[in-house]
This record gives structure tokens, C-alpha cells and sequence, in this order.
């Protein structure tokens, strides 16, 4: 039978509350008070446990003996792809992380973790001085205006590593400063011999941005009013954030890095919380450089730092997709220490998980970013298998649950001494 916090944390998660709405409504000056109850501290107040209740809209006996559902590989499963689909609905380009960082921040008040955010906007937890570092990322490949057309068309490119022909035609959003508008990126109609028509063109060349646009049936005037400009946000509509179940697989838009954010949330959890020297960070604007974790490191500079990412199915580097995480050997911008694979190679074995090992050709990580600016020492980067990176991807839903117990055995491994 489940204890009352057990209880008090899952009726906070399935009405969507968090512990400081909860002590607000107690007329609490602190949360800590309720982050203490779910950790099973019991309040001095024996009325408290009726407030709550009364609060809540349950009765008294469903807070005091309601059963917790035990947690298994499948129920951990579901639970990740509940989470996964929650953070695939939200709009996150970089330097616009706002809606996905307040949904992790949610998570992490349900588990009771204290959080704060830089001026980057990296959503932090743990150790103010760390010797390692874990991350996963916010943001998400998008689109960012360049001009607009005297027709009120706009002319967009990509922000971070998207390909036209990835998206292809479809709905899209415009991240107004006056609110969100609907529009469709567009690459003309296909009715035509004209040699330099896109269609035509297409043909021998393929598509490129300089072939886009995106209708939004506005005038320029208008579109000016409602504050869109150079530099403004298009991202996928929020129609198409749908995350479809074909088993054995998930596929979606954004699993990179929104399913690498489930598992940095489940490995906290695994390890109630982050450990003494371990700082795990949600961080911005990965996808243009990883400036959120250079900013981040640049001020701690840790021994390690471990980024949780893609490990993407691609000719040269090969991996099945199934739920055993990948490890980055190499790629773009670091290689990883020979006695650092050994390493995660003995910390696999002990865990009983399998790997998958990748040597990149192209790509990179908020890790092997670090270590290529000289900010950590030991850059490690795990992975997801995944299909179809940066376009509509497919992972094995298992594999975030596996990537958290790999995650989170490393790093217990690294402070014990490692």
C-alpha cells in the first residue's frame, strides 16, 4: 500500500499541479513543506492531510489508501510515451525553449526537485560547482523568418540542421510577437514546363530555402503589426506534433531531443535526484552550436560532461533500432577518451545493458561542443537509435527507459571514483 506522499505526488501529476500551487493554496510561505510530505515526512498538522484532500476533490480515504501502481519495464514504457507525447506538443526553436522548459519544470515539481534557470534559459538542477554535468536539450530545429514580401509571403531558411525537404509542404506556425499564426510552407504548384519554376528545377537540383515561402493570407502592413520580422519563429503546426505508435516502434517529429528529455528525467528520478558534484541541465539553443551548454560550462568548466542525444541510423555508422542505447565514439567535434569507452563499456556490462557504438561523420553534442572549446575534460555522448534524424523520426520506445539506467549508472559510477 502506498504511503499518503506516495499518493499526494500522483493526484498532483493527474491534475496537472504542481507542489507550489499546492502550498499556495495551503497558504504556505514554502513548497519545501510538500516536497518534504511526498518524500514521506508527515506533516505536523494532522488537519493538513484533509485540506489536501478537500483541495484536490477526492476523498479523504482515496489520499490516505489509494494503492500506487507498481512500476514495471511496460508501465515505465507507457509512462515515457505519455511524457514524450506531452513535449512533442509544444514549441521549442532555440532561443523560444520557453513552453518546453515550464513543461520539464512541471515534471521536476511532481518529483520534487528544487530547479532554477540561467540567463541562457538552461533549466538547472543539482550542484553548484560540478565535477559532471548531464544534459539534454530543449530546443528543436526550426525555421526562422529572413524577409517578408511586399505580397506578404514570407521567405524563411532553416535555424539549426532542417532540410526543406524533410518538412515538404504542410501546415506551419509563425511565433508572432501579437500570438501564434497559422500558415503553409509552400514550394509552388507542379503544373508547368517552366525551366525555372521550382518544380522544374527541383528535377535535376533538389530543393534548397531559397525555394520556400510560407503563405499566411496576411498583408505585409498586418503581418508588421502583429510583430513578425526577420528573425521570427516557424515552427511545425502544432497538427502535425502528433506522435504515431506503429510497433514496435514511435515515430514523430522533435524525438531529438524531446525522448533524450524523458530519459534525463527518468535517470534524476532513478537516482532520487541529482548526486553530489552532478549538475543535470535542460539546455537551450543546442541546435545553432550548442550555445546554451557552452554558456553553461563556460562557467563551471567540469571534468565531465555527459549529453544525452540521437544515435542516428546512417550508412557510415550503422546501428539497429532497437532499445540499446548508442555511444558516440566520435564525431564532428571531439572524440571520446579510450579509457572513457572502456569505461562505459564496464558500466554497460555491470548494468546488464546492451550498446550500440558509433564512429560519426557528421554531427555533434553539447559534450563534444564543451570539449572542443576546452570547457569539460571528458565529453561522453549517449544516444537514442533513431531513423530519420531531424525529419520525422523513429525510435524504439524501450529506449528511453534504457538510456536512463545507462545514464544514471555511469554517473554513480564517475562519483564513485571513476
Amino acid at each position: 500500500m502506498a504511503s499518503p506522499g506516495q499518493i499526494l505526488r500522483q493526484l498532483l501529476e493527474e491534475h496537472g499541479r504542481t507542489p507550489g500551487w499546492l502550498a499556495r493554496e495551503l497558504g504556505l510561505r514554502s513548497k519545501q513543506s510538500i516536497y518534504n510530505w511526498i518524500r514521506g515526512v508527515a506533516p505536523r498538522d494532522v488537519s493538513t492531510w484533509p485540506r489536501i484532500a478537500e483541495i484536490l476533490g477526492v476523498p479523504l480515504e482515496v489520499l490516505l489508501d489509494r494503492p500506487v501502481e507498481v512500476r514495471t519495464a511496460q508501465s515505465t514504457s507507457r509512462n515515457s510515451i505519455h511524457i514524450l507525447r506531452e513535449l512533442i506538443a509544444l514549441p521549442g526553436p532555440p532561443g523560444q525553449e520557453r513552453a518546453v522548459r515550464e513543461a520539464v519544470a512541471r515534471h521536476l515539481d511532481a518529483i520534487g526537485l528544487a530547479y532554477q534557470i540561467d540567463p541562457k534559459g538552461n533549466l538547472i538542477v543539482g550542484a553548484d560547482r560540478p565535477r559532471i554535468v548531464v544534459t539534454a536539450h530543449l530546443d528543436e530545429i526550426a525555421m526562422i523568418v529572413r524577409r517578408v514580401d511586399g505580397d506578404g509571403r514570407l521567405r524563411v531558411g532553416p535555424l539549426g540542421g532542417l532540410y526543406p525537404w524533410k518538412l515538404g509542404e504542410g501546415p506551419v506556425q509563425v511565433l508572432a510577437t501579437g500570438g501564434p499564426i497559422d500558415g503553409v510552407l509552400s514550394f509552388g504548384s507542379v503544373h508547368t514546363a517552366d525551366p525555372t519554376s521550382n518544380v522544374r528545377q527541383a528535377e535535376s537540383g533538389g530543393l534548397n530555402w531559397d525555394q520556400a515561402h510560407v503563405l499566411v493570407g496576411r498583408s505585409a502592413k498586418e503581418l508588421e503589426r502583429m510583430g513578425v520580422r526577420p528573425g521570427t519563429r516557424v515552427v511545425v503546426h502544432p497538427c502535425r506534433r502528433e506522435l504515431l505508435e506503429f510497433s514496435p516502434w514511435v515515430g514523430g517529429y522533435f524525438l531529438d531531443d524531446r525522448a533524450d528529455l524523458v530519459a534525463w528525467l527518468l535517470a534524476l528520478e532513478a537516482l532520487g535526484g541529482p548526486l553530489e558534484g552532478v549538475m543535470f541541465a535542460a539546455t537551450s539553443a543546442e541546435e545553432v552550436g550548442g550555445e546554451g551548454a557552452l554558456y553553461l560550462l563556460s562557467e563551471f568548466r567540469p571534468e565531465v560532461c555527459i549529453a544525452l542525444e540521437l544515435g542516428p541510423a546512417v550508412v557510415d555508422a550503422p546501428i539497429t533500432l532497437d532499445d540499446r542505447p548508442t555511444v558516440w565514439a566520435t564525431d564532428s567535434y571531439a572524440t571520446m577518451a579510450a579509457a572513457d569507452g572502456d569505461l562505459v563499456a564496464d558500466v554497460a556490462g555491470s548494468a546488464g545493458i546492451g550498446i550500440q557504438w558509433q564512429a560519426l561523420s557528421s554531427g555533434g553534442s553539447d559534450a563534444s561542443c564543451a570539449a572542443s572549446h576546452g570547457l569539460c575534460a571528458r565529453p561522453f555522448t549517449l544516444g537514442l537509435p533513431m531513423a530519420n534524424s531531424h525529419g520525422f523520426e523513429v525510435i524504439h520506445p524501450g529506449s528511453m527507459a534504457s538510456l536512463a539506467k545507462l545514464t544514471a549508472a555511469l554517473v554513480e559510477r564517475i562519483v564513485g571514483g571513476s
